[in-house]
């Protein structure tokens, strides 16, 4: 059984790679956890398949812009907190995105502190919640120290398999191909290739094997990689 604790994810859509990886360093610094995307077609598929505690979605983006996927994300009822980012600082800009279904509004550039402080209001509203761990079969992974255990034993993760394992935890019946764990682990930019992932897989394997859980790794052929029990 899948048992989810006090998570707290957050979606950046950023078409700005560098101010993207910034502002996941910021929160990652503060035990928030990220996903970046850099498109707003893409922000789209992320919130129909996944759950996240807040977006922070930029408004000049590629393929679908900021307004169009506020819009969007509204019409399918999703209540997900909002904080829109842009260079622009035109009251009307403000005014649509706040009538669209936006919670917040920030200007770029702006303080890390203040990021911060505009998260914590949002969230607020949900209740605080802390990064602690998550759970599936016999299997647990503590987030702030990397460990993962049963009841009898517990085995340090290294950054990557700590990576990947969390991916795995948060979805156990998602199916994971390659490129998506080569995209969240490694990165968009990376030029790590199928082997990376295949290594770590098998890393992973003999992990599990040694703390004789009852979770483990499936393989499904040209497809990829999902937990089974």
């Amino acid at each position: 059984m899948l048992n989810i604790k006090n998570i707290m994810q957050i979606l950046i859509v950023e078409d700005e790679k560098n101010l993207a990886a910034s502002i996941s360093r910021i929160l990652k610094k503060h035990s928030y956890q990220t996903t970046i995307v850099y498109d707003g077609q893409e922000a789209l598929d992320y919130l129909e398949l996944s759950r996240f505690d807040l977006v922070i979605l930029d408004l000049m983006l590629p393929k679908r812009s900021g307004y169009e996927v506020l819009q969007e994300i509204r019409q399918r009822k999703d209540e997900t907190p909002v904080l829109m980012l842009s260079a622009k600082d035109e009251v009307e800009d403000k005014v649509r995105g706040l009538d669209l279904g936006a919670d917040d509004y920030m200007t770029k550039p702006f303080a890390p502190a203040e990021l911060l402080a505009r998260i914590k209001v949002l969230t607020r509203r949900k209740g605080e919640v802390v990064l602690q761990e998550l759970c599936y079969g016999d299997l647990s992974l503590d987030l702030q120290n990397g460990n993962l255990k049963t009841k009898e034993k517990n085995v340090h993760l290294g950054y990557k398999e700590f990576e990947i394992m969390k991916r795995f935890l948060k979805e156990p019946l998602r199916i994971f191909s390659k490129e998506d764990l080569l995209h969240f682990v490694w990165g968009m930019d990376s030029e790590a290739l199928d082997n990376n992932v295949e290594v770590y897989i098998s890393f992973l394997r003999k992990k599990l094997a040694f703390l004789d859980s009852n979770v483990k790794i499936q393989t499904l052929r040209k497809r990829g990689y999902r937990l089974e029990q």
